[in-house]
C-alpha cells in the first residue's frame, strides 16, 4: 500500500460514486492504472463493499439504542443462537463481543420506544440472557463510516 492507494481509499470513502476518471485526475494517475489499483484493493479485501448510506432520521428511525447484554451462558450453542437471532433482527446495526464487565454491546435503530420494546421482547424471548440494559442516544455528536488512514 502506497500513498496513491491511500488517496484512492480516502476519496472512495468520501464519495463512492466518483468515476474512475475523476479519481484518476484527482490523484494523478491514468484511468487504467487507477482502475487496476481499485481492483487490487477489492481483491485483497481492503475494499469490502460499496454502499449507499441512508439518512436515519429521514426514514423515521429516530431512536438509536445502545444495549449492554450480559449472559451466564458461554457455550458455542448459545453463541450460535445469539448470533443467529441478532443477525436476523433488521433494526440491529451492530453487535460487539466485549471485554470487561459486559458480554455484548448492541446498537439498534428504531422509529420509537414502542418499536424498541417489541425488539426487546423478541430478543429476550429468543435467547437466554442474564441482564439487558439499554441507553438511548439523545444526540449524535459524531458519526462516520470513514476509517482513519493516517497510520498507513
Amino acid at each position: 500500500m502506497d500513498k496513491r492507494d491511500k488517496s484512492i481509499l480516502q476519496a472512495l470513502q468520501e464519495d463512492a460514486d466518483i468515476t474512475v476518471g475523476e479519481l484518476a485526475d484527482k490523484i494523478g494517475l491514468s484511468k487504467s492504472a487507477c482502475w487496476r489499483r481499485i481492483q487490487n484493493l477489492e481483491e485483497s479485501g481492503i475494499i469490502g463493499a460499496k454502499v449507499t448510506l441512508l439518512n436515519q432520521q429521514a426514514l423515521g428511525l429516530n431512536l438509536t439504542v445502545f444495549t449492554v447484554i450480559r449472559t451466564h451462558e458461554h457455550s458455542r450453542s448459545w453463541f450460535d443462537q445469539f448470533h443467529d437471532v441478532t443477525a436476523e433482527m433488521p433494526n440491529v446495526m451492530e453487535v460487539h463481543r466485549m471485554s470487561g464487565d459486559m458480554d455484548y454491546l448492541m446498537r439498534a435503530v428504531v422509529p420509537d420506544m414502542k418499536s424498541y420494546d417489541n425488539m426487546y421482547k423478541e430478543l429476550i424471548g429468543s435467547v437466554k440472557l442474564f441482564d439487558v440494559s439499554s441507553s438511548f442516544s439523545m444526540e449524535t455528536i459524531k458519526y462516520t463510516t470513514a476509517l482513519p488512514l493516517d497510520y498507513l
